[in-house]
């Protein structure tokens, strides 16, 4: 898996370099000591994951991944546990407190590994919009056309899938999802959500030139910046 670390302290790579060096699942393909310079090389590499720092001069990690349109695994990697509820709401793969210990980042790697080898083992031929899925969730099983699913909602290694009054959860990544949905219907509000526009009821302007949209199932999705502007494109005339 290609790796990119992004921190704005040399000292700080270099030792996450070593501890990664053991782990011969990871390649380290580049470092990077602010989010301008870890744009360009995400955009350039499409690294499988990053290693994040928040605090940096200029731009901070989060403000970072608002503005990238690639969406690699994100790790982070900061030495303030005060944004753990944040690495959540963005749907990070895990949070690693510095100094980073060699046990907890091994157990970071088992999650990388485990994400990746159950999305290759998963069937990836495009959907279209009439087809009709098969949703398992535990004992309970349901037979939906896709279009009548309005939202869908990464949760850890999960997926919930809101259609009717259901929201059962099924095992695959968001990113892997992504790929079979017909563009034209389903678009990436955010690192945790994919929307139904079909099911779109309101739209409102929201903070920091982002949007709030409402669905006609009653959830609320926040887009951000970057995101807003590509849904504004994409249901302009």
């Amino acid at each position: 898996m290609k790796a990119i670390i992004i921190d704005d302290e040399r000292l700080a790579r270099q030792e996450l370099k070593n501890l990664l060096a053991v782990h011969k699942e990871i390649e380290v393909v580049a470092e990077c000591s602010n989010a301008e310079e870890a744009k360009e090389k995400i955009a350039e590499i499409s690294p499988d994951v990053i290693f994040l720092d928040i605090q940096m001069p200029g731009k901070t990690g989060l403000e970072l991944l608002e503005e990238i349109s690639a969406l690699p695994e994100v790790v982070f990697v900061t030495a303030y546990d005060e944004y753990a509820i944040r690495a959540f709401e963005v749907n990070a793969l895990d949070y690693l407190l510095k100094p980073v210990q060699p046990q907890r980042l091994a157990e970071t790697i088992r999650k990388l590994a485990n994400k990746e080898s159950a999305d290759k083992g998963e069937n990836n031929t495009p959907l279209k919009e009439g087809d009709q899925v098969f949703v398992k969730d535990g004992e309970k099983c349901w037979f939906v056309s896709l279009e009548n699913i309005r939202l869908f909602e990464s949760e850890g290694n999960y997926v919930r899938v809101y259609f009717e009054n259901f929201r059962p959860m099924i095992l695959r990544s968001l990113n892997s999802l992504e790929t079979r949905l017909p563009e034209k219907s389903f678009f990436r509000a955010s690192r945790k959500h994919i929307i139904n526009l079909k099911w779109v009821d309101n739209i409102e302007t929201w903070f920091n030139g982002g949007l709030m949209v409402k669905l006609k199932g009653g959830q609320e999705v926040e887009i951000s910046r970057r995101q807003a502007v590509k849904l504004k494109d994409l249901m302009s005339l």
